[in-house]
């Protein structure tokens, strides 16, 4: 059995050519498609992820608003920003860079984004939406997931699905998209009793634990479909949730680097065009 290797460029190559469509078509009418990213203070990560989705954004043909606030800026500032924004008719998404300075509540800053520009489902009415199943709009991450799947034909009408952690950007929303793909998905997490016994039954698993190679070859059946969300650093690189090892019994899995990052940030693009 050949496996099959589920890289992340052609998955957001496919998804570049309709949001460059769309953007092209709004920019012909006289529309212009704006994403504001708001960073505060001087976190590095933030400012790479920034830096990247401002040259994402312009090659397909839109414009990037960056506001920065420095470290002290105060939570209601913060907030003071956001709905000058939702009131801007030029801004067409809001996205801001998470996590925030400690004293800042990242939740509370995320509930102001009015829904229609809300392009990483921060807001929790974005979140309810989601879970009652009138949306596929979900955080970029799970719908990344989604698409990968999608893109290299996975089927997950009647499969079993693991996800492994439940948080609440990505094992928890991923889990009910599976849902609405009318798969059986079970969430696993760190209470979890029998981990290896309950892996072993997936057809598909998504893996986002934050943990370094957590997942083994014993744990998984041959033939299994690996999403790995992770992207941890070590040294040497880069590796995911998943141990290397495991594309050897699987039948698809997604690489670390490569899958499911480089497709999350053309989502939020995907977000960004949804009402061109």
């Amino acid at each position: 059995m050949k496996t099959l290797l589920m890289k992340g460029k052609p998955v957001a190559d496919a998804y570049r050519e309709i949001i460059s469509a769309k953007i092209a078509a709004a920019r012909a009418k006289g529309v212009k498609v704006t994403l504001a990213i708001i960073v505060v203070g001087d976190d590095p990560a933030s400012h790479v992820y920034k830096d990247r989705l401002v040259k994402l954004v312009e090659s397909l043909g839109g414009e990037a608003k960056v506001l920065e606030l420095p470290e002290t800026a105060t939570q209601d500032e913060v907030i003071a920003m956001i709905k000058r924004l939702n009131h801007n008719r030029y801004v067409t998404g809001i996205l801001p860079m998470m996590p925030m300075p400690k004293h800042i509540d990242g939740d509370a800053v995320g509930a102001v984004i009015t829904t229609s520009k809300d392009v990483d489902c921060l807001n929790p009415k974005s979140v309810g939406e989601v879970f009652l199943g009138r949306s596929r709009w979900a955080p970029c991450t799970p719908r990344a997931c989604m698409a990968t799947l999608a893109h290299y034909g996975i089927e997950l009408k009647g499969k079993n699905v693991v996800v492994v952690g439940r948080s609440n950007v990505v094992g928890k929303p991923v889990a009910l998209l599976l849902l609405q793909e009318h798969a059986t998905v079970t969430v696993c997490h760190s209470k979890t009793k029998d981990l290896a016994g309950i892996l072993k039954t997936a057809d598909v698993i998504v893996a986002a634990v934050g943990v370094p190679a957590f997942i083994k070859p014993e744990m998984v059946k041959k033939g299994v479909v690996i999403v790995d969300v992770g992207i941890n650093a070590v040294a040497g690189g880069l590796v995911g949730d998943v141990d290397p090892a495991v594309a050897d019994k699987a039948g698809a899995f997604t690489p670390v680097p490569g899958g499911i990052g480089v497709v999350s940030n053309m989502m939020v693009m995907d977000m960004l065009s949804r009402n061109l």
